[in-house]
């Protein structure tokens, strides 16, 4: 039986391409965004192992509805990419934005702690693994940069939750890349990492063998 994995922020840049090279492989994917449009192309491209499941993942009755949807429609759940984040308009502390803040911590942070709460108890019945994104930005010390703070959680949750997963068989890992050429960014950085590059190491990590836990993925441009 195929596996399935449910992926946050499916509906474009890394997501999207994750969920391109994992049905390549053989997965199915859960596909999980605000964006009902784009989801429903994606998935329409992908075909019948790709499910559109539009949702908000900082609001948890949405993200445990799509989680239980995804569980019931592909009889299971093997893996979790929790990819979905965003960053802020006005850098710093003394001249950032305290509502900027709040958005970007609730979905950088809460809503990953979210998606792994309301997907472990499906994850320990297959002995699932969890993949996060995570930053070069979580990993250096950067002037001012409340991003790259909530980065720095990602980095110590992913080791905290492998610890905890392994318990039970389960692997946690973090992808830390530097640049990546996505909607992130105003302007295109074709020379940047790009979005099938992670993609790709999403794919590695999930296909080693169990004897094998893969914690981080840490990826450059290489320019």
């Amino acid at each position: 039986m195929p596996k399935t994995l449910l992926i946050t922020g499916a509906s474009s840049g890394i997501g999207a391409a994750t969920a391109r090279a994992a049905a390549a492989e053989g997965w199915n994917v859960a596909l999980l965004a605000r964006s009902k449009d784009k989801l429903e192309e994606l998935a329409g491209g992908i075909g019948a192992s790709a499910l559109a499941l539009p949702c908000d993942i900082t609001k948890r009755d949405e993200l445990e509805r799509a989680v239980e949807q995804a569980v019931t429609h592909f009889g299971g759940l093997d893996a979790v990419f929790a990819n979905a984040g965003t960053g802020v308009s006005s850098p710093g502390i003394e001249t950032g934005d305290p509502d900027e803040w709040h958005a970007m911590i609730h979905l950088n942070v809460l809503a990953v702690l979210s998606t792994a709460h309301a997907t472990l108890p499906h994850l320990r019945k297959t002995g699932g693994q969890f993949v996060v994104t995570g930053s070069k930005a979580g990993r250096d010390h950067l002037k001012g940069s409340v991003y790259g703070a909530t980065k720095w959680f990602v980095q110590g949750f992913a080791g905290n939750l492998a610890e905890e997963m392994r318990e039970w068989g389960g692997r946690c890992t973090v992808i830390t890349p530097g640049m990546v050429d996505t909607p992130f960014f105003d302007e295109p950085k074709p020379d940047k990492i790009q979005p099938e590059d992670v993609a790709n190491a999403v794919v590695f990590a999930l296909a080693q063998p169990k004897t094998a836990a893969v914690r981080e993925i840490h990826i450059m441009p290489n320019d």
